[in-house]
Order: structure tokens, then sequence, then C-alpha cells
């Protein structure tokens, strides 16, 4: 239970400042840049700078907020993707599309790539977690 109420709130704070970022960048990828360079370009420009802020998040986070066990870290990182991933969902409903055009959007090959990165998202408390413990 103790565990629970440290990862929850780590996780929260790590979708929702990572969130933040992907939310307005995806915006100007959307709209400026995959017109002029196509859907994957622009998913491949734009993977890097994402997965550089989820890498400088956690390690922030858990330098912080240390966990004891690098599995904590990696249940942090899958309740922050699970959260990603309703979050995702319900953006595309509110936009006026749907759960299943959301999810038939992950099969493009821009698609995948994206979910090749939101799953980086998911393990890259996992993988900071060493160093992370190391600063404090």
């Amino acid at each position: 239970m103790q565990i629970a109420r440290r990862m929850i709130p780590l996780a929260l704070a790590y979708f929702a400042g990572v969130f933040a970022l992907a939310f307005c960048v995806g915006v100007g990828r959307t709209l400026w840049l995959a017109p002029r360079v196509g859907a994957f370009a622009a998913v491949m420009a734009e993977l890097p700078v994402i997965l550089a802020a989820s890498w400088w998040w956690s390690r922030r986070l858990l330098s912080r907020h240390p966990l004891a066990a690098r599995t904590d870290a990696l249940v942090m990182g899958a309740a922050a993707f699970a959260l990603l991933m309703a979050a995702e969902a319900a953006l595309a409903v509110l936009l006026g599309g749907s759960v299943t055009g959301w999810l038939s959007g992950l099969a493009t090959p821009a698609g995948m790539l994206g979910l090749a990165g939101q799953l980086g998202f998911a393990v890259m408390p996992w993988a900071v977690w060493r160093g992370a413990v190391r600063s404090r």
C-alpha cells in the first residue's frame, strides 16, 4: 500500500509532464510538419524530442522521489503508459473520432512508430532508475 501511494503520484506526474509537452509538439507535428513531409517523417522528427523529455522528466522525478526497486520504476512507467493510452483514446473521441479509429491508426507505419515511442516512454523510468538513485 505504501508503495502504491508513492508510485501513483509519480506515475501521474510523469504522464502529465510528458503528455503536456507531447500534446504541444503533436499539434505542431499534425498541423504543420506532417502536411509538408508526411506522417511517418513527422513522427520520426517528434520522437527524439519526446523520448529525451521522457528521459529528463523521469530522471528528475526519480532523483527527487527515489523508488526502492527497479521494478517499482517499471510499474510507475506502466501506470503512466496506461494513463497515456486512456488520454489518447479520450482525445480521439473529443476531436470527433472514435476509439476504433484511433486504434486502427496505430496499425499504420506512423502509428507503429508512435506506439514504439510510447513504449519507450513506458520503460524510461525503469531505464533511468539506477542513475536516479545514485544521484541522490
